[in-house]
């Protein structure tokens, strides 16, 4: 089932209010890059990350590189396959802001 994507001005909107977020991929993701102490800190983080990411089965493209993590949102099953930004992605994008 599809999932229906934000409109400009909702985007808008949730951009505002997601400090740190930026649009990514010409619009179609928003993605983030967290800087932490250390190599620990960061995995921590991740960890975290993954278990908010499985409870709301919406799931993150990232990458660690040392205490640097990058994370981009996108939802692949928006409007029947074509993917774009839900509000999926801007609930996790929120959760995610809660745990720096």
């Amino acid at each position: 089932m599809a999932v229906e994507k934000l409109s400009e001005e909702d985007l808008a909107t949730w951009l505002a209010a997601l400090p740190g977020w930026s649009l990514a991929r010409d619009g179609a993701a928003i993605a983030r890059t967290f800087e932490f102490a250390d190599f620990n800190e960061a995995f921590g983080f991740m960890t975290r990350v993954a278990l908010l990411a499985d409870k709301q089965d919406h799931h993150p493209e990232w990458s660690n590189v040392y205490n640097r993590v990058t994370i981009e949102l996108t939802t692949h099953d928006a409007d029947d396959g074509a993917g774009g930004l839900t509000h999926r992605d801007t609930r996790l994008a929120k959760a995610i802001g809660k745990l720096v």
